[in-house]
C-alpha cells in the first residue's frame, strides 16, 4: 500500500500510544495516516498462543487506577479477567524455595525489617519529586547522579533488601539497579502510585489481564480507523521528516511521501534517532535518544495438561534470586469459566527471563534452561510441558528492547526538558513520555491522548 499525498497528522508508530493518538484525532475531526515499520499493529504488545492459550509476549497485565487502558478496552469489547493468585507464592532464596503469602516475601526478621526500612525511605524520597518535571527539584541533580544500586548502598542497604530490588529492577527496567538512575525509579514507581500498587497482583498493576491477549486490542483500533477511511499502512519504516518553511512537514517511508499539517512520533526515545529530521532537531533532542536506553527482558511460557501447582495450594507467583526465571504468574485460562481452580486444564506459567544470560542461546537450550527455572520452584513436573514459547525482545531486527527505557544517571536532569516538547509541528508520544502509569499500557494510552489533544489545539489556532 503506498500513502496518500496528504493528510492532515501522521503518526509514526502503531503501538498503543499512536494508535491512541490516532483514535483522538478521528473523534475530533482530523483526517490521520498511521506508519508502523513492524509487519503489525500493537508496538510492545504482541499476542501468539501456547497449547490454544493466548498468552501476551509483551504487555500483558492491567490494574487500579490504570483508567485510560479500561476505558479503551470496555470500548472496544476487549474482556479482562483477574490474574490467578490464590495459594501460597513460593520464592527461591539463597539456595531453598519457600513460601509466602504477603507481597514481601518470608525472609528473617532482620531482612524483612530492613526492606520495610528501605520501602519507607524510597518513598519519602518520591514524595519529593516531581512526575511531570523530575529534572526540577532540590534534590533532582543529587538522586540524578545516583543509580539506584549507589541510592541503596548509600542508605546502607542490606544484601537481600539490595537482591529483591535486583529483581524489581529486572522486571520493571529490564536493567540491573547499577544502570537506572535514582531518580527516574523514583519518578517511575510514584507515577504508578507507589511500590506496592506498582508491584501487586490483587490491588496492584499485576491484578489482571486480557483475556484473548493485549494485542487485540490495537488491532481493532487499526481496524476501526482503516473502516472510517484512515490508512493504517504496515511495513512502513519511517526514513525522514522534513519541515518546510510553510509549516507543513513531509514523512517518508518505505511505502513513500505524505505531507501533513503535524507529525506525532509515537516510538521509544531510544528509536527516534533512525529517523533523519531535516533540517536537523537541536541536539538535545538527537543526545536524548542516544541516552535514553530501551531496557532488555524475555519471556518464557510453558503449558501443562493441569495447572499442577494449585492442586499444591499454590498460586503460580515466584520468586527467584538465580537466573534466568526470576519471576512468574499463572495466566492459565480463566478458571471460572474454563475449568475448576483445583482441576482441569491447560495450566499456563510465564516466567519473566534475564535476557542476559538467556537471549544468546540457541532455542533448545533456552528451552531448557527456562523449564530448570520453572523446576526449581515447582517441582519436576514442570520440566513436562505439552507446550513451550519464549520471546527475545532484545533480539528482535526492528526496534529492539525491553518493556520501556531504563534510564541511566543524568540523563533525566540533563536532557529530559527534551523528551515531549513540541517542535515545528513534530509531537512525541509513548509510554515513556506519560505522567501516569509511565512504561505500562496505561501511560502508552495516556501519552497518545495527550499528544492527539496538542496537535488539535495547535491546528485549531
Amino acid at each position: 500500500m503506498s500513502t496518500p499525498a496528504s493528510t492532515d497528522v501522521v503518526v509514526v508508530g502503531a503501538g498503543f500510544a499512536g494508535l491512541s493518538a490516532a483514535r483522538a484525532l478521528v473523534r475530533l475531526g482530523h483526517d490521520v495516516v498511521v506508519l508502523e515499520g513492524r509487519d503489525r499493529v500493537g508496538g510492545r504488545s504482541s499476542t501468539a498462543t501456547i497449547a490454544g492459550v493466548p498468552v501476551d509476549l509483551g504487555a500483558t497485565f492491567v490494574g487500579p487506577t490504570q483508567d485510560a487502558v479500561a476505558e479503551l478496552a470496555a470500548e472496544l469489547g476487549s474482556a479482562a479477567v483477574p490474574t490467578f493468585s490464590r495459594g501460597k507464592n513460593l520464592i527461591r532464596w539463597r539456595g531453598r524455595v519457600r513460601s509466602y503469602r504477603s507481597t514481601i516475601p518470608r525472609l528473617s526478621i532482620i531482612e524483612l525489617l530492613d526492606v520495610s526500612r528501605i520501602q519507607w525511605r524510597f518513598e519519602r524520597v518520591c514524595r519529593r519529586v516531581s512526575v511531570e518535571a523530575p529534572w526540577t527539584g532540590s534534590q533532582a541533580d543529587s538522586l540524578d547522579s545516583l543509580s539506584l544500586d549507589g541510592w541503596l548502598k548509600s542508605v546502607h542497604a542490606s544484601a537481600g533488601t539490595r537482591d529483591l530490588m535486583a529483581i524489581m529492577s529486572r522486571v520493571t527496567w529490564g536493567c540491573e539497579p547499577a544502570q537506572v538512575s535514582m531518580l527516574h525509579a523514583v519518578r517511575y514507581v510514584k507515577a504508578a502510585g507507589g511500590l506496592d500498587r506498582m508491584l501487586d497482583v490483587e490491588g496492584g498493576a499485576q491484578q489482571s489481564r486480557f483475556a484473548a491477549g493485549t494485542q487485540q486490542i490495537a488491532i481493532r483500533i487499526a481496524d476501526e480507523l482503516t473502516a472510517l477511511g484512515h490508512d493504517v499502512i504496515l511495513n512502513a519504516v519511517v526514513r525522514s521528516i522534513e519541515r518546510h518553511s510553510d509549516g507543513t512537514l513531509t514523512v517518508t517511508s518505505d511505502h513513500g511521501a505524505v505531507r501533513a499539517k503535524a507529525v506525532i512520533v509515537a516510538i521509544p526515545p531510544e528509536h527516534r534517532k533512525s529517523i533523519a529530521f531535516v533540517p536537523e532537531l537541536s541536539p538535545e533532542y538527537g543526545k536524548l535518544a542516544q541516552h535514553w536506553p530501551q531496557g532488555n527482558l524475555s519471556k518464557a511460557y510453558a503449558a501443562y495438561e493441569t495447572p499442577f501447582w494449585r492442586a499444591k495450594g499454590l498460586s503460580g507467583e515466584a520468586l527467584s534470586d538465580e537466573g534466568p526465571v526470576f519471576i512468574t504468574f499463572d495466566v492459565s485460562p480463566d478458571d471460572s469459566d474454563e475449568f475448576p481452580a483445583r482441576g482441569g486444564g491447560p495450566g499456563v506459567l510465564l516466567g519473566f527471563v534475564d535476557a542476559r544470560s538467556f537471549d544468546a542461546l540457541p532455542p533448545a537450550q533456552r528451552r531448557e534452561r527456562a523449564l530448570s527455572g520453572f523446576a526449581t520452584l515447582f517441582g519436576e513436573a514442570a520440566r513436562q510441558p505439552i507446550d513451550y514459547l519464549d520471546h527475545c525482545w532484545g533480539a528482535e531486527q526492528f526496534a529492539p528492547g525491553g518493556p520501556t527505557a531504563a534510564v541511566p544517571p543524568g540523563s533525566w536532569t540533563t536532557y529530559g526538558p527534551w523528551l515531549r516538547k513540541p517542535v515545528d509541528g513534530i509531537y512525541w508520544a509513548g509510554t515513556e513520555t506519560a505522567d501516569t502509569w509511565t512504561g505500562f499500557l496505561d501511560g502508552a494510552v495516556r501519552s497518545g491522548r495527550r499528544a492527539a489533544d496538542e496537535v488539535h489545539r495547535a491546528l485549531a489556532d
